[in-house]
């Protein structure tokens, strides 16, 4: 058994880790504010631009190029969002994992796969592994920047026009709440504007069928000006901007509500920890005083004997 100055070095150990979690848990509770913050300033962009996609939508088939699947999938490329630090639990761990499963199918298929790696956590991990990283984005998880989206739109518009990229996946933890990240695979291209369709639809110009509304909306055909395909073809982009800045944001989010639900955890168990070692550090103790009582009664008789 340990001895009590052995027993007393560690539970001072894990009082100095339990300070470092706490302080820990407290930045990143206080970060997860801004960080909410930032995602309810751009929801309503987004809700806005997903209403005006949803009417798109009802025109059914379109010769936008961003819509067109190509003929043969080859080439498919990985935009994995990560943090830049770790202690944050399975956060990253649980992105990875599913690039792993999407990249190794891929590549069964025959598929050349390439990635966009968002946050030194994705960097590090396809680097040790040598995969070809054609886009790398770091210290910016924590704090995302406009640029970030509009360099990966740029890239991934421009590589999926000239036939060097078929497909596009997105992967990143999205944030439920304070408490909740949530794995979200998407492809990203080709954009698929049924996916924005709303139920009840048909292709006939915002149709939608509202059976439990007394006062319905009047619907009517929508006239686009030069063309539905130039609207398309402008439109696209700006929500491809728009929806991977979303999903940066989104995952900083995700970050510090995950490292915070991390280091509450760890100061947690190091409370049980210390209180463990402190029940046995008395047990210890007590031992060692019972012993010494035992030495001093038996010298005393041995002096009277």
């Amino acid at each position: 058994m340990a001895n009590l100055h052995d027993i007393e070095r560690r539970i001072n150990s894990v009082e100095s880790t339990k300070q470092i979690t706490r302080t820990m848990q407290m930045v990143a509770a206080a970060k997860i504010r801004h960080s909410m913050e930032r995602v309810e300033h751009a929801t309503p962009y987004r809700n806005a631009m997903y209403e005006l996609l949803s009417n798109l939508s009802l025109l059914g088939e379109t010769n936008a190029k961003l819509t067109k699947p190509h003929d043969e999938i080859k080439n498919t490329l990985l935009i994995v969002v990560t943090s830049d630090r770790g202690l944050a639990g399975g956060f990253n761990s649980s992105v990875r994992r599913s690039a792993d499963k999407i990249m190794k199918e891929c590549k069964a298929e025959g598929k050349n796969v390439t990635v966009a790696a968002c946050g030194k956590k994705a960097i590090a991990y396809f680097k040790y592994r040598n995969a070809d990283t054609v886009l790398a984005f770091r210290d910016l998880s924590a704090d995302p920047r406009v640029e970030e989206s509009d360099t990966l739109t740029d890239y991934c518009i421009e590589k999926y026009t000239a036939g060097e990229l078929d497909e596009v996946f997105v992967l990143y933890n999205h944030s439920k709440n304070a408490a909740e990240q949530q794995l979200i695979e998407e492809v990203l291209l080709p954009i698929n504007l049924a996916s924005f369709r709303p139920e009840g639809a048909d292709f006939n110009y915002g149709a939608i069928t509202e059976t439990d509304q007394d006062d319905a909306d009047i619907q009517g055909s929508f006239e686009y000006e030069p063309g539905e395909v130039e609207v398309l073809d402008q439109l696209l982009p700006e929500y491809m901007a728009g929806y991977l800045f979303y999903v940066l944001i989104d995952s900083a989010a995700a970050e510090q509500a995950a490292r915070r639900n991390a280091m509450k955890n760890a100061t947690d168990n190091a409370n049980d920890m210390i209180e463990t070692l402190n029940r046995v550090y008395n047990r210890v103790r007590q031992g060692a005083i019972t012993t010494e009582l035992n030495e001093i009664v038996g010298g005393a008789e041995a002096l009277e004997d």
